[in-house]
């Protein structure tokens, strides 16, 4: 019975200094591997069914999964994901999307500004704190460009990045059903699935997720998904820059009784 490891990625970037950013040539290297060595990249949908027992995936399966919609994910996660034919799932903060949208920037000029000035997570960061989200962040006519090539889901990461391990509010419940409707909207068809932003999550706000709509739910807490899984609390694995360190990985979390052996000592 397969066993399949979700890949947590943030950045795909040339400026690399920081723990959650992977060069192009790292992620180019990860695809290589992934498809010259048989593996199979499957869909939420896909992944969901075999939680469940309703479907059946290949042995050698895994999911790609990027939190938060960083404009670096179009220039150059996207076009490799195009040129080896495989699949990823991006968890979108879209308040931001939003933002970077109403800047009404033109695409080929963003893209070809970051192409020449990198920018590192932390400056990320700080450029969304001053409201300039265009600059780091994908608009909705990347996003819709991207999911219309049916190599690239969006799913929710709550509008405003929003720790969600506090007391449930109003405010709180927006931001898992604002989320949802905007990705509903926006790419007309349904949202099933939330990535909760750092991982900060609470019971309250797991069945208020539940209760809105959301199939599935995913953690940052370290591990593999299994058939007969809970839906809402599914793990994933955090990417490492190098392509040894991935190759590894990958042999080591589709494989039932090394990934076991490997998470114990880890954990």
């Amino acid at each position: 019975m397969p066993i399949v490891p979700v890949f947590m990625y943030h950045h795909v970037s040339p400026k690399k200094d920081d723990m959650i950013t992977v060069s192009p040539q790292t992620f180019e290297a990860h695809l290589q591997h992934i498809r010259h060595s048989g593996y199979k990249t499957v869909t939420l949908d896909e992944l969901a069914a075999f939680v469940t027992g309703a479907g059946q995936i290949p042995d050698k399966s895994v999911v790609l999964s990027f939190d938060d919609g960083y404009l670096d994910n179009y220039v150059y996660a996207y076009p490799l994901l195009k040129q080896y034919g495989l699949k990823a799932v991006v968890f979108l903060v879209t308040g931001w999307v939003d933002a970077a949208t109403v800047a009404n920037s033109n695409t080929k000029d963003i893209t070809e500004e970051l192409k020449k000035t990198a920018v590192s997570h932390d400056e990320a960061k700080k450029l969304i704190a001053q409201g300039q989200f265009n600059r780091v962040i994908m608009n909705w006519d990347m996003v819709k460009e991207a999911d219309a090539s049916g190599l690239v889901d969006f799913q929710s990461h709550t509008v405003s990045h929003k720790n969600c391990d506090l007391p449930m509010t109003t405010e709180l419940m927006s931001e898992l059903k604002d989320s949802k409707e905007a990705l509903e909207k926006n790419l007309s068809k349904p949202c099933r699935y939330l990535c909760w932003p750092k991982g900060r999550f609470s019971s309250g706000a797991v069945e208020a997720a539940k209760n809105i709509g959301y199939k599935a739910l995913f953690t940052t807490q370290a591990g593999v998904v299994k058939k007969g899984d809970d839906l809402l609390a599914l793990k994933r694995i955090a990417v490492k820059e190098g392509a040894q360190w991935f190759k590894s990985r990958l042999k080591v979390y589709t494989s039932p009784i090394l990934s076991d052996i490997y998470l114990k000592i880890k954990g």
